[in-house]
């Protein structure tokens, strides 16, 4: 039995609709920066308005904000090797994160807008310690060395 070619021509219009929405998403998506590596008790993933549950070996992305509950701890390893650790009702937004040393971006910007973090320095840190700060609500730390414990309260 032979296809109309209008049937030929719709199935075609539609391949080419799906390709182009899969392509459109792919671009909006933003990279993956880093992962939930351990957690403990609660803790949630904020990204693009929507609160998702953390969970060990989620993917987190530049612009999500984490946040621990009471009894929460999590984690972070992000892909330069840095390593952050959130305790309790802790809010932190990875604002920025770019790590293509061959094109010679570099840099990380946390906001850690409430309770306590570690931070162990990367990659980044190593090879351009100038661009990497972290915000609290009443300051920006410029990172200079390998280890860091900040606590932050709201003003």
């Amino acid at each position: 039995m032979r296809r109309s070619s209008r049937t030929s021509a719709g199935f075609g219009f539609a391949l080419m609709f799906i390709a182009v929405a899969v392509t459109a998403e792919a671009q909006q998506a933003p990279p993956v920066v880093g992962l939930v590596k351990t957690l403990t008790g609660s803790a949630v993933v904020v990204r693009s308005g929507k609160q998702q549950p953390a969970a060990i070996g989620l993917p987190l992305n530049q612009g999500d904000t984490v946040k621990t509950g009471a009894l929460g701890r999590l984690g972070i390893t992000l892909k330069d090797g840095t390593r952050l650790s959130l305790g309790a009702n802790t809010e932190m937004r990875i604002d920025q994160f770019a790590f293509a040393p061959a094109q010679g971006r570099l840099g990380l910007a946390l906001n850690l807008l409430r309770g306590v973090a570690a931070y162990v320095s990367g990659r980044i840190a190593q090879l351009a310690p100038g661009t990497v700060k972290i915000e609290t609500p009443t300051s920006v730390i410029g990172v200079r060395g390998t280890h860091l414990l900040i606590r932050a309260e709201q003003p």
